[in-house]
């Protein structure tokens, strides 16, 4: 049971690294040569697990050589535009100026439904509001709805916003984030003196964060 409970978190490390090493990509926005390589990386790392008289390296290399093959097409897919097209496929686009696209859908085994569920999930809920339907290599839905459906901008009145940076976390359940503070050129005396205005020191924060505009959202941690 020992043995079984060490080769476990062993693979365990080893997949989560690996995985660490392909990118930071949500399930469906993976390319198909990520997904197999995935489950591939899944299923070798089940086996060992379980089956202590299963060598715990014909686990590891075989893992190994998926994440050297990854890296390979990652490369291949970077340096050449038609090997990309060949190994991810090109988006397509299922309506093109309002109308359905009857080949396209066929070619990507795609019905009305399906493509009336995609577009709902976009939150486009009538086809006569769609200009064009695009399906991504990952499989995901672009959608670019009519001119008169868009939602109006700043620009669209001539208004110029003003500009927002991003936010920055300056403190994390009490622990102060000194890279970020070096990042906009402050100190642990000015932290001190912001957190100060909530009646309490930084150390004693759950967040602390200072947003785009300048302000400062700062929250007292209660469990100790």
């Amino acid at each position: 049971m020992v043995l079984i409970f060490v080769r476990t978190i062993f693979l365990y490390v080893l997949v989560l690294i690996v995985m660490r090493f392909m990118g930071k990509r949500e399930i469906s926005q993976l390319q198909p040569f990520e997904l197999v390589i995935s489950i591939m990386i899944a299923d070798l790392a089940t086996t060992p697990m379980s089956e202590t008289g299963i060598p715990i390296l014909y686990g590891i290399i075989p893992i190994l050589g998926l994440l050297m093959m990854h890296i390979v097409i990652s490369v291949i897919n970077l340096k050449s535009i038609r090997m990309r097209e060949i190994i991810c496929g090109k988006p397509r686009i299922l309506m093109f100026r309002g109308k359905i696209d009857e080949q396209a859908m066929i070619k990507e085994n795609f019905t009305i439904n399906e493509l009336q569920e995609r577009l709902r999930v976009n939150g486009v809920f009538n086809l006569e509001d769609v200009e064009y339907a695009i399906l991504e290599t990952s499989g995901q839905i672009t959608v670019i709805p009519k001119p008169a459906k868009r939602g109006t901008t700043p620009e669209d009145f001539g208004i110029e916003p003003e500009y927002v940076g991003i936010s920055y976390d300056l403190v994390i359940d009490g622990k102060i984030m000194t890279e970020n503070l070096v990042k906009l050129g402050k100190d642990y005396n000015w932290l001190k003196k912001q957190v100060s205005k909530f009646h309490m020191r930084p150390e004693e924060a759950l967040i602390v964060v200072l947003s785009g505009n300048g302000s400062i959202f700062c929250q007292r941690k209660e469990v100790k």
